[in-house]
């Protein structure tokens, strides 16, 4: 991984002839422009599991920081000790279930953890009965996501348990939306959490229930943070269809390029790639790109998407393979080693998602499995 400033297609050094891209000036700004539209004294968490949605959380957590974020968000605990190796010193809260087991090693690295059961609130007791560190927790709360969390029914008297546990750095509340583009579901999760918020001593807890969809559709007073992901990278969630909203001016942050490493022709009526799925009609320029669905572009997209070379679209063309894929440059003056830019900002991985019938979220972390990356300013 490299940081390069004003970098050119040209000028970038790398093991191989594909990379991803990674605009930190476009995160940096997505994340202002988020704190621009949440209500005034509430703290935003920057969600950088899954390794950031496949872009690089312990390279893109500083700018993150820096540009607005008061915390950040992972998945599991060695995601949060990838941060920590990375001398990142923020607070940090592991959303995901973790294991009671590995309670104290959440100690150790300072992170919070979500709780949601007896046997979590045994451990934290354990854990700090060992290393004389209280467990910072966040209590979940199961709304109707049905997924992790305690039950409503059950979470006054389990809040309350924590409250007086002295062992317990007690530090928030949470749930998580099953349907923020859906109002009607999304209002009867909120009825849940407020039945609760409303029982319980809030004193200097965060109270966080909306994700990014949540951010941009609602308003829920008994909260006091909100969970910025998919949006800090440039990339829009479903929205509701009715009632007010606040969507912020967003740039996709990441960009996906490879360099031509062959150039031929096929002649009229030979076919391309496994399968042949596509046939040339009279002669075609031909380049090939090392790219392919080892590098998580999805076999589905074969004949169906598009690159861009030297300001020109050309057409992808057969079979994607596991490590290469072709293009149709008929007409164009190319050579070995010019770039074509499959994905960038004006060319949304939301097009892919729609072709594959999927969401933008589970191409981004696709893109993570060998492409190398490069952050640009």
């Amino acid at each position: 991984m490299r940081v390069m400033k004003n970098v050119k297609q040209s000028n970038v050094n790398i093991h191989r002839d594909s990379w991803v891209e990674i605009n930190l000036d476009y995160l940096a700004q997505n994340t202002k422009n988020i704190r621009a539209i949440s209500p005034e004294n509430t703290k935003l968490l920057a969600v950088v599991k899954a390794d950031a949605y496949g872009h690089g959380a312990v390279m893109l957590a500083p700018t993150l920081l820096a540009s607005g974020a008061d915390m950040l968000g992972v998945a599991s605990i060695d995601e949060g000790a990838d941060l920590r190796n990375a001398k990142i010193t923020a607070d940090i809260l592991v959303l995901g279930a973790v294991p009671v087991w590995a309670v104290e090693s959440a100690v150790k690295l300072d992170l919070a953890i979500s709780i949601f059961s007896k046997e979590h609130i045994l451990a934290c007791r354990q854990a700090f009965e060992r290393t004389g560190k209280k467990p910072k927790v966040h209590v979940k709360l199961d709304t109707g996501m049905n997924r992790i969390g305690v039950a409503v029914e059950e979470a006054v008297d389990f809040i309350n348990e924590v409250r007086n546990s002295d062992f317990i750095d007690f530090k928030g509340v949470f749930t998580h939306l099953a349907n923020a583009e859906i109002r009607e579901k999304t209002n009867l999760q909120i009825e849940k959490w407020n039945s609760v918020i409303s029982k319980i001593d809030t004193n200097g807890l965060l109270l966080h229930i909306l994700n990014t969809a949540g951010q941009m559709c609602y308003r829920v007073p008994n909260s006091n943070m909100q969970r910025a992901g998919i949006a800090l990278y440039g990339l829009y969630p479903d929205f509701p269809p009715d009632g007010e909203k606040h969507i912020p001016q967003l740039k996709q942050i990441l960009s996906l390029k490879g360099r031509i490493v062959h150039i031929h022709e096929a002649k009229d009526h030979e076919g391309v790639s496994y399968g042949h799925t596509y046939i040339a009609h009279g002669t075609r320029k031909i380049a090939t790109v090392p790219l392919g669905y080892a590098d998580g572009i999805p076999r589905g997209l074969s004949n169906k998407i598009f690159g861009v070379l030297n300001g020109k679209k050309v057409p992808q063309i057969g079979n994607i393979t596991m490590d290469q894929m072709m293009f149709d440059i008929t007409g164009i003056d190319a050579q070995l080693g010019d770039v074509i830019t499959l994905l960038d900002k004006n060319n949304s991985i939301d097009d892919w998602a729609k072709i594959l019938g999927t969401i933008n979220y589970e191409l981004t972390c696709r893109l993570k499995v060998r492409l190398p990356r490069v952050y640009t300013r």
